[in-house]
């Protein structure tokens, strides 16, 4: 690939009304990294047709199926076709297109939940070791240049031996039975066969359980859960609550919801030590309080003075501008990007200046949801994760 050329990515999923792959699209643009050049949008044709149209692609990339897209890039010239398939569809897809496009010899970046279940996640695995290829999970928040200086400070031992982890996602989107009044968002969401063993928990509980592992730098060992649906009918859970042990004799609590009614997107980090600990809130990004036993509180603004100088290259716009979502989005595109560029065969290391979430993620996440539903369906106390 020549040095500076746009890199090449296609997508399927994610077409006219579709959420999050406008936002896949408004990431990758951001650092002009990237080049949407195919896709697959939507299985209804017109909707299909109408997508490609919008988004300005050659008429004869707008595929109407993934399998003809897979096909027909792969016969391009290797400087012409696709080199990234970024998959934005609901869950129960994103492993067989995964396998295939890896499989086919295209580097893979797509949407979380990684797989429906945790044999499914390790087809994956396997596709990425035989194809050599690369393969990145949009865990997003992981992106966020104050949650990077909050790993760095536990990694470096600022507050001691961890004792202390508390991750909350809380939102209210799912109080009402939207799922049958003809939201499309969370119908799939709420369907067993499209969204995987966990409702909430695939959605929103694994962001809260990768942060909690990315930025503690521990591993959760076993789990005791409860898992609950509160809105009548609806056939996957709404609510989860997980006490958690982690490596070391840390303690945790997980927490996440779709039924808080009135709460937007309230995810929530908390994680102390022996010395102190630290506090990161979503919806106030740019903002991380450090609290000490031994002096006064301090609050570190992304931007601004006493940043790690990795948590600086994260940030785009100077001290005072609000930076969020997309931005945290695009820092993963661009560091999946330099990758791809560096030729690299497997991603960086949790700690490398250009990490992104990963295989590893995935694995992981896909363990905690099926620890999750064995501890809340069984009747054993605690739970081990899955190796």
């Amino acid at each position: 690939m020549n040095g500076r050329s746009k890199i090449r990515y296609g997508m399927v999923g994610g077409g006219e009304g579709a959420f999050i792959g406008a936002v896949h699209r408004m990431a990758a643009a951001l650092d002009s990294e990237y080049e949407l050049v195919c896709g697959a949008f939507s299985a209804d044709a017109d909707r299909n047709r109408r997508s490609a149209e919008a988004l300005g692609l050659d008429p004869g990339r707008g595929y109407a199926t993934f399998a003809t897209l897979l096909a027909a890039e792969a016969a391009l010239p290797a400087d012409e076709r696709m080199e990234v398939l970024a998959i934005v569809t609901p869950n129960h897809l994103h492993a067989p297109m995964a396998i295939a496009a890896l499989d086919a010899g295209f580097h893979v970046l797509s949407e979380k939940p990684m797989a429906l279940n945790l044999a499914e996640a390790r087809a994956i695995d396997a596709a990425v070791g035989r194809s050599g290829k690369l393969y990145g999970l949009a865990f997003t928040y992981s992106g966020y240049p104050l949650i990077e200086e909050a790993r760095l400070r536990v990694a470096r031992g600022d507050f001691g031996r961890i004792r202390l982890v508390q991750a909350e996602y809380s939102q209210g989107w799912l109080s009402r039975p939207i799922d049958r009044d003809g939201n499309k968002q969370a119908e799939w969401r709420t369907d067993p066969a499209r969204a995987g063993l966990g409702g909430c928990l695939g959605d929103i509980g694994t962001h809260a359980f990768q942060l909690a592992e990315h930025v503690s730098g521990l591993a959760v060992e076993a789990l005791s859960a409860d898992l609950t649906t509160h809105v009548a009918g609806r056939r996957l859970d709404d609510d989860v609550s997980a006490l958690l042990r982690f490596e070391g004799g840390a303690r945790g609590v997980l927490k996440a919801s779709q039924v808080a009614a009135g709460d937007e997107n309230g995810l929530r980090l908390r994680i102390h030590g022996e010395k102190g600990g630290l506090e990161w809130s979503q919806m106030e990004p740019n903002s991380l309080t450090l609290r000490w036993l031994d002096r006064p509180t301090e609050v570190i603004r992304a931007g601004g003075p006493g940043l790690d100088p990795s948590a600086m290259a994260r940030l785009r716009t100077p001290a005072g501008h609000p930076e969020g979502y997309i931005e945290a989005f695009a820092n993963l595109y661009r560091s999946f990007g330099r990758a791809l560029r560096a030729g690299a065969a497997t991603p960086p290391p949790r700690g490398a200046a250009d990490w992104f979430p990963s295989i590893a993620d995935g694995l992981r996440t896909m363990a905690f949801v099926e620890a999750v539903v064995a501890n809340a369906s069984g009747d054993a106390k605690w739970t081990a994760l899955a190796d």
